[in-house]
């Protein structure tokens, strides 16, 4: 088996279908011995079945209740053959070309453990897909503001990596996991998801380990995957902010707890924590103007709506 494709999925059901038949459309897989791998996290939208009866020779894991991503994730490790295992969000995706470039570049690279693409919106906008680790001055910097005030200097911007237009072919620390071709035998090396972080953070956690382990991790403009972007954790927003501040508190305890100084590891832990409980007062108070987005998407919101309009 030359590839394996795993998606985890959780209430994106238009968004999954469309994936599924990019996938069908782009002709990347004539020739390619593959297998798809959906894993259904207990979704309440139908998504399983829209995959079982639409989507037949797609492999279905449908989990009873919701493991989060970490645990999906490594669910479809277990379960796939691939030489390379591509992690694939169901709100991509794939145009003609880009999984031959992924699959081409991984070749060309021996030390390669995993290449990302380049991630854009619908409309053709490329995504800042792409961070260094949030070593502690790092994120300090940005939490406080001088990152975004001088977004050209790279010892400022080392997290968010504003200076960089991601048009060029290089190394890179943390690429989204959104779209990711892994190597096997890194995987082997590397070990799966850490599932102590269950939604935000397990990307950069593997990244970092694979680095840790001689690996490298590469990002490749030639390909493009469109990504509309949270799809899943938008339906459950503020819930997202607690995530996202457990994932990287877990990071800090796991990586730098004695490496970064104690300073500067408690300032960076005091920072997260600030920062969170500044997200969630913006939001709760946009909220009760009435301004907070709609928790489901937009496509999601149309697809619905045009499904109970119809007979």
């Amino acid at each position: 088996m030359n590839l394996s494709i795993v998606i985890v999925n959780w209430n994106t059901r238009s968004l999954l279908r469309a994936c599924l038949r990019s996938l069908e459309a782009a002709g990347d897989l004539a020739g390619i011995e593959h297998e798809i791998l959906v894993i259904d996290n207990a979704s309440a939208d139908g998504s399983a079945e829209m995959t079982r009866q639409e989507f037949p020779r797609v492999t279905l894991i449908a989990n009873e209740s919701n493991l989060g991503y970490a645990a999906a994730t490594n669910q479809g490790f277990a379960a796939a053959r691939g030489e390379s295992i591509l992690l694939l969000n169901p709100d991509t995706e794939v145009p003609p070309g880009a999984l031959r470039v992924l699959m081409e570049t991984l070749a060309a690279h021996p030390d390669a453990a995993a290449v990302a693409p380049r991630l854009v919106d619908p409309d053709g906008t490329v995504q800042r897909s792409v961070r260094g680790f949030p070593a502690p001055w790092a994120l300090l910097a940005e939490l406080s503001g001088l990152a975004r005030l001088f977004p050209r200097c790279r010892c400022l911007g080392a997290y968010r990596m504003r200076y960089w237009n991601h048009d060029d072919e290089r190394r890179v620390d943390q690429p989204m996991a959104s779209c990711l071709l892994i190597r096997r035998e890194a995987l082997e090396a590397v070990g799966p998801m850490d599932e102590e972080f269950p939604i935000f953070g397990n990307d950069a956690d593997w990244c970092y380990r694979a680095w840790a382990a001689g690996w490298s991790i590469y990002f490749t403009p030639r390909a493009e995957i469109v990504h509309h972007g949270g799809a899943s954790t938008s339906q459950v927003r503020r819930a997202m902010f607690r995530e996202t501040e457990r994932g990287l508190t877990h990071f800090y305890r796991k990586h730098y707890r004695g490496r970064a100084g104690v300073l500067g590891y408690l300032l960076a832990l005091a920072a997260i924590h600030a920062g969170t409980a500044a997200r969630i007062l913006v939001f709760d108070a946009r909220a009760a103007l009435g301004k907070s987005p709609a928790a489901p998407p937009a496509r999601e919101a149309v697809e619905r709506k045009k499904e109970r309009a119809s007979p």
